[in-house]
């Protein structure tokens, strides 16, 4: 299968030593997104605006991918507090639409840069 590596020059830059994206074959898997802004690689403030910049982060990667959100099949949510469940949820929807991929939200230990928010997908081709 080939292996075709992705980087969006509309996404933050890489905080260690991997991509933005890996194609194979049809599937399409990202990185980690946090609220970092990509002109400045600072992280924004608080948990909505990271949700939204976490988003604008990936919309760039996938589009660098030639894709969409409605082409995501599976999303993976760390959030610092899972206390902010319902603050990203609606953030989170209104960035899908209609397409409601399959997803997991889990409470992680720390994120990158203390981000309160990270977000990875699975998309298709």
């Amino acid at each position: 299968m080939e292996k075709k590596i992705i980087n969006a020059q509309n996404a933050p830059a890489a905080v260690g030593p991997y991509c933005h994206a890996v194609q194979a074959g049809g599937f399409v898997f990202t990185s980690g997104q946090i609220g970092l802004d990509p002109e400045t690689q600072t992280l924004v403030e608080g948990v909505e605006a990271q949700a939204k910049q976490v988003l604008n982060n990936l919309d760039a990667v996938l589009k660098a991918a030639d894709l969409s959100f409605n082409d995501v099949i599976k999303t993976t949510v760390f959030l610092a507090d899972i206390n902010d469940f319902g603050t990203i949820n609606g953030i989170y929807e209104e960035a899908f639409g209609d397409n409601k991929p399959a997803r997991s939200c889990v409470q992680a230990g720390a994120l990158p840069k203390g981000a309160l928010i990270e977000i990875e997908v699975i998309a298709v081709k």
